[in-house]
C-alpha cells in the first residue's frame, strides 16, 4: 500500500509550476503531486460558478490522492473558488484537510515591501475583476493605495513561449505605461499570475529601476514553510520521500513540453479525467 502523503499543489494549467519549482527548492524533502487542468484552461475568463465547480472537482481528485493539504497555485481559483471551497465543502468532505491559495500569503506581506505605500498589480482579467487583491491587502494594511491592470494577452504569450519578441516587449511596456499612469508613485509591482515570472526580465527591463517586482513563488514557498511549522498537525502527516508527480487533464503530450518550461526541468505527466 503507497503511503505516500503528498502536498498537492494545484493549477488551471502551467502557472502553477512556477510556484512549485520556488516551494521545492526551499523544501525539497517533501512529496509534491502537481496537478494541470489544461484540458479546461484558462479560467480567467470563465464565471465565478464555473471555477468554483473546477477547481472543487480537482482538489477533491487531490484528497482522494491523498493529499491532506492542497495549494492553489492559481490566482484565478484562489480568487473565485478558495473560500466557497473552505466555508462550504471542507467541513462536510475532508474537515481534517486544508485548503490554501496564493493571495493571502501575498498580501499579507504586501505592507512591509513597499516604502511608499503605493503597490501596482499586474494580473489577469479575472483577478482583477475579483478585486480579491484589494480586499485582502486593505485587510491588512488599510492605508496602501493599490492600482491594479488587467493583462489579457500575457498568459497565452506565455504559453505559446512567445517571449522574446518585439510583440511581446510591446504589451509588456503597454500594460506597464497604463499602470504607472494610474499612479506615478508605485514603488512595488506585484505579478499577479503564475505565469508572469517567464515575462519577468522583460517587465524588470519595462519598469523603472527603483521598483521592486514581487514574485509569487518565493513568497508562497516561505510562508508555506512557516505554515508547516505552526500547524505540526498538518506537518506529520506530510510525506517526506522527495517524490514528485505530475497530472495533467490534457495529453501529456500537448503538456509535457511547456511544462518543462515553466518548471525548468524535464518533466513527465500522467493524464487523467476529472469527474
Amino acid at each position: 500500500m503507497d503511503s505516500t502523503v503528498p502536498i498537492g499543489i494545484f493549477d488551471s494549467g502551467y502557472g502553477g509550476l512556477t510556484v512549485l519549482r520556488e516551494i521545492v527548492s526551499m523544501l525539497p524533502e517533501y512529496d509534491y503531486y502537481y496537478l494541470g487542468d489544461n484540458a479546461r484552461s484558462p479560467y480567467g475568463t470563465r464565471t465565478f460558478s464555473t471555477v468554483y465547480k473546477y477547481t472543487r472537482e480537482c482538489v477533491s481528485w487531490l484528497f482522494s490522492k491523498n493529499c491532506h493539504l492542497v495549494i492553489l497555485a492559481c490566482n484565478t481559483a484562489s480568487a473565485k473558488a478558495l473560500r466557497s471551497i473552505q466555508q462550504n465543502d471542507i467541513v462536510s468532505i475532508a474537515p481534517d484537510r486544508r485548503v490554501l491559495g496564493v493571495i493571502r500569503p501575498l498580501t499579507e506581506r504586501a505592507g512591509t515591501l513597499t516604502k511608499n505605500g503605493h503597490i501596482g498589480l499586474l494580473a489577469t482579467n479575472g483577478t482583477v475583476r475579483s478585486d480579491s487583491y484589494s480586499i485582502e491587502i486593505h485587510k491588512f494594511f488599510p492605508h496602501i493605495t493599490l492600482s491594479q491592470e488587467p493583462c489579457p494577452l500575457w498568459v497565452p504569450i506565455v504559453e505559446n513561449i512567445e517571449l522574446n519578441n518585439e510583440g511581446t516587449e510591446f504589451f509588456v511596456k503597454r500594460h506597464i505605461a497604463a499602470l504607472l499612469k494610474k499612479d506615478p508613485d508605485i514603488d512595488t509591482v506585484i505579478l499577479g499570475c503564475t505565469h508572469y515570472p517567464l515575462l519577468e526580465p522583460l517587465i524588470r527591463k519595462s519598469l523603472p529601476a527603483h521598483i521592486l517586482i514581487v514574485n509569487q513563488g518565493r513568497i508562497i514557498a516561505e510562508q508555506l514553510k512557516d505554515y508547516l511549522q505552526r500547524h505540526p498537525e498538518i506537518e506529520k502527516k506530510c510525506s517526506k520521500k522527495s517524490k514528485r508527480l505530475f497530472f495533467t487533464t490534457e495529453s501529456p503530450e500537448v503538456f509535457d513540453t511547456p511544462a518543462s518550461r515553466f518548471y525548468g526541468i524535464n518533466l513527465h505527466a500522467q493524464q487523467i479525467e476529472i469527474s
